[in-house]
């Protein structure tokens, strides 16, 4: 019975361990989207709570605990409540797989990538509740926006997944990073990078791609209805996916938590902190578009999904495939 109880307080330590890393990370994230924003557009952003406005995220955070939580009269009462909790516990979940070294991983199954894909695609089912329990026209038209737009992009990447499963031979997580010690894989498959970093965005409905709650037009879409730590779930959820995200495109493109460049000094590094920079500067990435990039309409948005990229995918594919059975260099595994 001790030995049960140590194994469960060992892996509730673990999960804690990676779970409110995650959870800081997403707060000063928000701080570092607005902080991009203002340099961009020559204002300051947050600067007044705390040292360079760093407590700004958790003097907001303290405003939605506090907020009062609205239900509408109409609505489906149940499923608006879980709305919120099914998108933040699926964005939170995923990072069960993400290797951050090659020792220090949550769970380091063998289909990593599949257990990635699979939740990601669940997270939309919370914005599909949310939209429709509010009994609302915008948050309805919100979340059924937010349903096709996912379903499109979501094929995109999972076939440009595919040109990286060619090269490596295996599902793993980490096995996909100890694949790049030699040569990292934006570099013989850049047009794919490009690609899934804004299927990302249209995946996490960042700018240009922010259809789902267009403010012109929809109000706030899925969120309208919602107030309080309610709407905080859903705007931590988002972040969250927006970090899941570069995280993916950092183990699966940059190398994961392998040094850039393998010399001394940069081996002192500890390999989660290379993880990390790299997620760092894809969120900025993520965060200048915001700022430069006007919003796409909604048929320009089903439209480069469908007739561009998904076209553009599958011939790589058979080039990346081609090319490796050519010179013989499909993986043995």
């Amino acid at each position: 019975m001790l030995d049960y109880l140590i194994i469960f307080f060992n892996e509730v330590y673990k999960i804690l361990f990676l779970l409110i890393p995650v959870l800081v990370s997403v707060a000063m994230i928000v701080w570092l989207d607005r902080r991009v924003w203002a340099f961009v557009q020559k204002r300051r952003g947050p600067n007044v709570v705390g040292p360079f406005g760093l407590f700004q995220s958790l003097a907001d955070a303290l405003k939605y605990i506090f907020k009062e939580i609205i239900i509408p009269a109409s609505s489906n009462k149940v499923i608006f409540i879980l709305a919120p909790i099914v998108t933040m516990t699926l964005a939170l979940v995923s990072w069960a797989v993400i290797p951050f070294s090659e020792d220090y991983v949550l769970a380091d199954i063998n289909v990593g990538i599949l257990y990635l894909f699979a939740i990601s695609s669940l997270g939309v089912y919370g914005i599909i509740m949310g939209g429709w329990a509010s009994n609302s026209k915008y948050p309805f038209l919100g979340a059924i926006r937010s349903a096709a737009q996912m379903v499109s992009y979501e094929v995109s990447i999972g076939v440009i997944i595919i040109n990286v499963l060619l090269c490596v031979g295996s599902l793993n997580l980490t096995d996909i990073v100890l694949a790049q010690q030699k040569l990292w894989f934006i570099i013989p498959l850049f047009p794919m990078f490009v690609i899934f970093f804004i299927s990302a965005l249209a995946e996490t409905n960042r700018p240009p791609f922010d259809l789902p709650e267009a403010e012109a037009e929809l109000v706030a879409g899925y969120q309208t209805e919602y107030s309080g730590m309610m709407y905080a779930m859903f705007w931590l959820g988002e972040y969250a996916n927006i970090l899941l995200m570069c995280s993916m495109g950092s183990i699966l493109f940059l190398g994961g938590w392998l040094s850039p460049i393998d010399l001394y000094p940069f081996t002192l590094v500890p390999p989660p902190i290379w993880l990390i920079i790299k997620i760092l500067l894809l969120f900025i990435l993520f965060s200048l578009i915001k700022a430069i990039v006007p919003r796409y309409r909604y048929d320009q948005l089903m439209k480069l999904g469908w007739k561009i990229f998904l076209p553009f995918s599958l011939i790589w594919v058979v080039i990346t495939a081609s090319y490796l059975f050519y010179f013989n260099l499909l993986p043995v595994n």
